[in-house]
């Protein structure tokens, strides 16, 4: 790795995946480095139930000559055309290795939205999407009584995959009345493959109850989840379970998009049609640019591999497809917004910032995010903002002003060989 790269790619979730194998079939040195042992981000993580794309993309990945760095994490850009990655498998760790790239596609992918409620951090509590991958992973759910909430396309799709592994879905409560979500109906009805795994799901969770306009406001429990208390409109009432999948759509990973210094417009990735970002040389695809689905990953992990390998004519050819699918992108960011009730589900004491036990009482007087750091230390945890931080933008409208390395916690001694490693690049004779 002592040679740049020409096509680096951070992310191996769909649109990583599809971005690492066009540009290497287009005859480039490519590299794909991850921080999960196996391809396939959070959507495809390794498990039963692999959908037949993943199946067929990371097929093409294996049997390409992209060079896979799993299990690696990036923590730091210390220069342009370098990122410093550290080993996240190995024990002990190794020292971190610097990713040299003369073109680089971010495809860091989306992660759950959390939104605090009282005893929200009770034990058997935790995202849709986690409870999902950790089942797939081996965590038994047969026999156990779930309740899925938040918002989202992914509570059908998470509960349908629960209740194949034998879990008893009570119900599915999604925050968002009826007729807001039905945009994104008409358009799946338009769309024979999304109109088909809806109902494929719809069978698997015919016994559920979907509730629309409904969320948690409560939790109860000893050392872990007992029940929870759900509100629909003006009904109020307890539900004996053993697990609460909850979460409130998705956000973007734009935290190394933003170290960069690439421009971000409304809480993504600003880029051109052809994907390149603010910075010359960066491109980025996939959910940091729009929460769209793997679909739409997939078509921008494309377009923005074959804009970097200079392949305009075959770029362009992409782009109408990519603008027809920016109606669903449409559709699902009206029928996920939040209902501004929301904001007075936590009580004074309700805990904000898990990381550093910040509590809501502690958080009402500050003024910015910044001031609520300075104050509380919410966001300075181990998640470094990743989970408080969009529920204070929710809650006060707050912004993260900065993003600093490193990215992630990181052993002082890689901070240290990575300083080193750039004062001596920095001396070198031109």
């Amino acid at each position: 790795m002592t040679q740049p790269f020409d096509i680096l790619v951070a992310g191996a979730g769909p649109a990583g995946i599809a971005a690492a194998v066009t540009a290497a079939e287009c005859g480039l040195r490519v590299a794909l480095v991850d921080d999960n042992p196996t391809p396939g981000g959070q959507i495809w993580r390794a498990g039963a139930h692999i959908p037949r794309a993943a199946q067929h993309w990371i097929a093409r990945l294996n049997a390409s000559s992209v060079h896979q760095l799993r299990g690696w994490r990036i923590f730091d850009s210390p220069r342009p055309g370098v990122l410093l990655a550290e080993s996240v498998a190995q024990t002990p760790r190794p020292e971190p290795a610097e990713l040299r790239y003369n073109r680089l596609i971010l495809a860091t992918g989306a992660r759950e939205r959390f939104l605090p409620f009282p005893g929200w951090t009770l034990p058997n509590i935790m995202g849709v999407g986690a409870l999902d991958a950790i089942s797939r992973s081996g965590l038994p759910v047969a026999g156990k009584r779930i309740v899925v909430a938040g918002t989202s396309p992914l509570l059908l799709a998470a509960a349908a995959h629960l209740a194949q592994r034998g879990a008893h879905i009570l119900a599915i409560c999604e925050q968002a009345p009826l007729q807001q979500l039905l945009p994104l109906a008409a358009h799946t009805l338009s769309h024979p493959g999304k109109l088909r795994q809806a109902l494929q799901y719809s069978w698997l969770i015919k016994d559920a109850r979907y509730l629309t306009s409904c969320w948690p406001v409560a939790a109860h429990g000893d050392t872990q989840l007992r029940s929870v208390t759900l509100r629909q409109r003006d009904e109020q009432w307890s539900i004996d379970c053993d697990y609460l999948a909850c979460a409130f759509h998705l956000v973007p990973n734009i935290e190394l998009a933003a170290l960069l210094g690439c421009r971000l417009d409304n809480g993504f990735v600003a880029t051109d049609d052809r994907l390149q970002t603010s910075i010359p040389n960066v491109w980025c695809a996939g959910e940091p640019t729009s929460i769209g689905g793997v679909e739409l990953s997939l078509l921008e992990g494309q377009l923005a591999a074959l804009a970097a390998a200079g392949h305009s004519d075959a770029a362009h050819r992409l782009v109408p497809r990519r603008h027809a699918s920016q109606r669903f992108v449409r559709a699902l960011r009206q029928a996920c917004a939040l209902n501004p009730a929301l904001r007075q589900l936590p009580s004074a004491d309700t805990i904000v910032c898990r990381c550093e036990d910040v509590r809501l009482e502690s958080l009402r007087s500050r003024s910015s995010w910044r001031d609520g750091k300075l104050h509380t230390r919410c966001g300075m945890g181990p998640c470094q903002g990743r989970v408080c931080g969009p529920a204070t933008e929710f809650l006060f409208g707050w912004r993260a002003e900065s993003v600093r390395p490193p990215l992630f916690p990181t052993p002082v001694s890689h901070l240290a060989s990575a300083s080193i490693s750039t004062r001596n690049t920095s001396t070198e004779a031109p």
